[in-house]
């Protein structure tokens, strides 16, 4: 092993060194400032440390708190941004120029060369995958027409929570129902069927299916070394292992595809939709097309709407009063006799805040995914060069004192300022935003909503709930699961007798 690398030093030696003595000589590009001169071959890889986020925070500390900075990450030149107005300048003035995503291994692998609504590059195939999000999949009209189904796993969840809770309060582990309700949510929109919940599904499936979104969720971001620094794939099991997760998770997705198809009755999920325009347009929405779209849907609308949850609920039992005030402004509202419905949201402006205020302190995505100029330009004075990739770190914006009062509080009042919510990037800003965003907080604020009105809680024992996060993948969840003591309110009563046959 010791002759391996030294073998593969000295190659690397002579090959920059040749490649110095011959590049020619180009202008001297203005970079934002770096933490350190690189090393040869690796440049700052040695800086990366999990969680990123954190680690990015800290090495622009070091920089005197600079609002954006450079790495070299073995080949490629990676710029780092921790100001909202960069970050804006980024995606409005420039927003074309870096509207493309950098290829790297899950992309190419697992989602299916990167030709999915979120990794394609920019260009006529992303542009048309966006029109399908925007009009086919996240348009009003289409979240509406699944409207009942929100409604139902929600009920799901209550009864489920309430079955041992009338009388006493009992201890709950959230995690695993959050991401029941949100696995449910989106697979019964996208395929019609369950895995969690009432006790007919296969259990062994409902496991496989939420560790696949666990694996690729923990494989995926842009702190794997292999994706900078390509000799690591020979000689690591980082691409192997990406390799064999893509075909159990293309195994899973045409399975979908496939008992869809086999239906003599269509019904009315997306994979009936997609397979009723392959009939018309056989040659674009091919099954690699419609398995790219179902991936995006499962990733980004389970694991991430399920942390958001979790977090939300941890900061409520870490500040009971403003559990109770969202519990007044629900009973004051809505009243309780009935269920909060999701038309009713825009009557509780202060559970609205709490879901704005947990995305703030504890974005979904706390590094926004990643872009990668197609062109030359320029951001906060510096030169970008082609091929540049751009990481913007929204946990450290969302928690800048010069944007944000108090900003390491859980504050929801903070919103009740005009313009406020502007400010959030939870979702991303740009052409390359969300288009999920809307479905995302639609459940998360309807969910929250019904476990405020529908149980009292409180936390296990005297002691605060831990906050930390996970140093795991590419969403924020916390380094622990949550676990809650909850008792029902009497309005439970009313959602059990009504859905008595």
């Amino acid at each position: 092993m010791e002759t391996i690398y030294l073998i593969l030093c000295l190659f690397f030696f002579l090959f920059f060194s040749l490649e110095l003595l011959f590049r020619p000589r180009r202008p001297k590009l203005n970079l934002p400032p770096s933490p350190t001169r690189p090393f040869l071959v690796i440049g700052h890889l040695h800086l990366l440390k999990l969680p990123l986020h954190r680690r990015f925070l800290s090495l622009s500390k070091s920089l005197n708190n600079a609002k954006i900075f450079s790495l070299r990450l073995g080949s490629r030149l990676v710029f780092v941004v921790s100001s909202h107005a960069v970050a804006e300048e980024c995606f409005t003035k420039n927003d074309v120029v870096l509207a493309n995503r950098p290829e790297f291994l899950v992309g190419k692998h697992i989602a299916y060369n990167s030709t999915t609504m979120v990794g394609a590059s920019y260009g006529d195939s992303w542009r048309n995958l966006r029109r399908i999000g925007t009009i086919e999949i996240f348009s009003s009209l289409r979240l509406n027409s699944f409207l009942s189904i929100r409604k139902d796993e929600i009920r799901r969840l209550i009864i489920c929570l309430s079955k041992n809770s009338q009388q006493k309060f009992v201890k709950v582990e959230m995690r695993p129902l959050f991401m029941g309700l949100t696995i449910n949510n989106i697979i019964r929109m996208v395929a019609g069927k369950r895995f969690y919940g009432d006790g007919t599904e296969d259990d062994t499936e409902a496991r496989h299916v939420r560790q696949l979104i666990a694996e690729v969720v923990v494989s995926g971001g842009a702190g794997n070394a292999a994706d900078y620094f390509p000799i690591l794939r020979y000689i690591t099991n980082y691409e192997k292992h990406v390799k064999k997760l893509a075909v159990r998770v293309d195994e899973f997705l045409q399975s979908l595809v496939n008992e869809k198809r086999e239906e003599k009755v269509k019904g009315n999920t997306m994979i009936d939709h997609l397979l009723s325009l392959q009939e018309t347009q056989p040659d674009y929405y091919t099954d690699v097309i419609i398995k790219g779209i179902i991936l995006v849907m499962i990733l980004a609308g389970t694991d991430t709407s399920a942390g958001t949850l979790e977090w939300a609920m941890a900061n409520l039992l870490n500040h009971p009063e403003v559990l109770r005030k969202a519990k007044t402004e629900i009973d004051d509202q809505i009243g309780v006799d009935r269920l909060i419905e999701e038309q009713d949201i825009v009557k509780l402006p202060y559970l609205q805040n709490i879901v704005s205020e947990t995305l703030r302190l504890y974005p979904v995505a706390p590094m926004l995914l990643p872009h990668l100029a197609s062109e030359d330009c320029m951001v906060a004075g510096y030169d970008v060069p082609r091929g540049t990739i751009i990481l913007v770190n929204a946990w450290a914006i969302h928690r800048d004192p010069k944007l944000w009062e108090e900003p390491e509080k859980f504050k929801p009042e903070r919103f009740e300022k005009e313009g406020e919510d502007k400010k959030l990037i939870s979702f991303g800003i740009g052409r390359r935003s969300c288009p999920g965003s809307g479905l995302a907080q639609r459940l998360v604020t309807l969910a929250l909503g019904s476990l405020v009105q529908c149980f009292e809680w409180e936390r296990v024992g005297e002691k605060f709930v831990d906050m930390r996060e996970s140093e795991r993948g590419t969403t924020m969840r916390k380094a622990t699961s949550l676990q809650a003591m909850c008792k029902t309110r009497p309005i439970v009563h009313k959602v059990l007798d009504a859905s008595c046959p």
